[in-house]
């Protein structure tokens, strides 16, 4: 092999670690954001939190009035220039300042007593303290944040423990409670219970069903019960012989005998197989609807997800335009600590003062990507508002089609991009709050030879769902005909999706005695 030099003129993308950081911070969420800044500031010296309030300065803010170019501050002119990078964030809530200087700690220890009663409270005493950047009291319960949930299983143990049983039926008990599911229904039969009993107990199968029925009527009545007949007729037996109407005789039939003809809403048969006239069936099935069909989901409820919006939008009561800018709570106002910014500008080559410029320079790329992220977030939510106007002020059914494509050609940057931009960041508006992709949607043709987004038809299909009449429920072939009507031309097969969509049952599932 001739070993020689060869000259190759080529093209090639290169991604510099400071626009790698831009993207990464473009998609993330924002509680992954503030854990992004909290480690940055954890790691960077040259970072730190500006934690200055003063009170004639104006909140800086990324606020954008639609249908006009980026801007910020309520001026709509750019006052951040290429130094100042540290006023690209939102001013800090100034709520832990204000309960600060509120604070009055002298007064609390003046009145300390000397001499505490047995049973006082520490809180009642002695005032906790905050620091600028720690929660408040409502959000710093750790206790309840950190403790687990009491499951449906821990609540039977604790009422097993309550009840006297023989050491045998104890044991039978904890099997039981054992196969308990989490939404109350016993999930093994009988018989494999006894199989798993009967290789330590002798036992027959009439004590492991006397032993169910005393669990069947713990907390939540009708808990470890077999099917939905056994665990809805154990709810009705519970009234008391003294209060036993004729609904209630009447639904412990229906419940007994006729529950799946009363699932599939065939009320004719049931009315011929029951002999029983409208208004009675309906009294019963009225009394059956109050009924809990899962006793054993609201023990443990799932935990609730909090959304922080990224960006506010509401309507200027004077020139009734809307208006758009970024959450301030979202993200701390950082900036670059001019003391350790100023060592760097000594001559030094030693290797303290190379740490704090390598340090100083990412600093500055940080700030800029925050930047740049806020920029990008506010240039495309303030395109998204400017396009769905009609459904900030009238709704889902105004909603107009929009895909990434729309808004990637109006803002100037790639789809991809977009992508980014509007994945896990919400938009609080006057109808609620929305994921920014929420906004876009595919369309279908009109008669009129324009378009109609399907936000917009699932809209119309709820709306003609919720309008009809409950006897004679509409199908999809009737809500077909009635878009029809309105020039908007949809296959039936794409009602049924779009119905499914919004956990709509099918029209004989709807159907209801009036």
């Amino acid at each position: 092999m001739k070993i020689s030099l060869q000259l190759k003129l080529g093209q090639q993308l290169t991604m510099t670690p400071q626009l790698q950081q831009a993207i990464r911070l473009l998609q993330l969420s924002t509680l992954d954001l503030q854990q992004e800044i909290h480690q940055a500031l954890e790691s960077n010296p040259m970072l730190e939190v500006d934690e200055s309030h003063d009170a004639d300065s104006t909140d800086t803010r990324f606020e954008n009035d639609t249908g006009e170019s980026n801007s910020q501050s309520d001026g709509g002119k750019d006052n951040t220039g290429p130094d100042e990078v540290r006023d690209t964030f939102a001013e800090q809530s100034s709520a832990d300042a204000s309960y600060e200087a509120s604070g009055d700690e002298s007064h609390w220890e003046d009145n300390i007593p000397e001499q505490l009663t047995v049973d006082t409270n520490w809180d009642d005493i002695y005032q906790n303290s905050y620091t600028s950047g720690s929660p408040g009291p409502d959000n710093d319960d750790f206790e309840s944040r950190d403790a687990a949930s009491e499951t449906l299983q821990d609540h039977l143990l604790w009422q097993l423990n309550l009840t006297t049983m023989s050491d045998t039926d104890r044991l039978i008990a904890m099997a039981i409670i054992d196969a308990v599911a989490a939404n109350g229904q016993l999930s093994a039969s009988l018989e494999s219970i006894l199989e798993g009993l009967q290789e330590h107990l002798e036992i027959e199968e009439d004590e492991v069903l006397a032993v169910l029925h005393r669990i069947q009527h713990f907390d939540p009545v009708g808990v470890a019960a077999r099917d939905l007949s056994e665990c809805l007729l154990i709810q009705l037996n519970q009234v008391p012989d003294s209060m036993v109407t004729d609904a209630v005789r009447h639904a412990r039939i229906l419940v007994r005998d006729h529950l799946p003809l009363l699932g599939n809403r065939d009320y004719a048969q049931v009315m011929r197989l029951t002999r029983l006239k409208e208004p009675d069936l309906r009294d019963a099935i009225a009394l059956i609807e109050k009924l809990d069909p899962r006793p054993g989901a609201d023990i443990a409820p799932s935990s609730a997800t909090y959304i922080v919006p990224d960006v506010f939008v509401s309507k200027d009561p004077r020139s009734g335009r809307w208006r758009v800018e970024l959450n301030p709570e979202t993200a701390p106002k950082l900036r670059i600590n001019a003391d350790y910014a100023a060592l760097v500008k000594r001559s030094e080559n030693s290797s303290d003062n190379n740490y704090l410029r390598d340090n100083l320079q990412e600093a500055r790329w940080f700030l800029k990507s925050l930047q740049s992220r806020n920029e990008t977030l506010l240039k495309v939510s303030s395109r998204i508002v400017e396009h769905q106007q009609g459904f900030l002020e009238q709704g889902e059914e105004a909603m107009k089609p929009l895909v990434l494509h729309d808004i990637a050609e109006a803002v100037e940057m790639h789809e991809s991009t977009i992508s980014r931009v509007t994945t896990q960041k919400y938009m609080h508006t006057p109808r609620g709050i929305f994921e920014l992709k929420y906004f876009f949607s595919s369309h279908v043709s009109t008669a009129g030879g324009g378009e109609c987004s399907s936000t917009a038809i699932r809209a119309l299909i709820k709306k003609l769902v919720i309008a009809e009449n409950p006897r004679k429920p509409l199908s999809d072939s009737k809500i077909t005909q009635l878009l029809e009507e309105q020039g908007i031309n949809v296959a039936r097969r794409t009602i049924a999706k779009y119905r499914e969509s919004l956990s709509i049952p099918p029209s004989n599932e709807r159907k209801r005695l009036v």
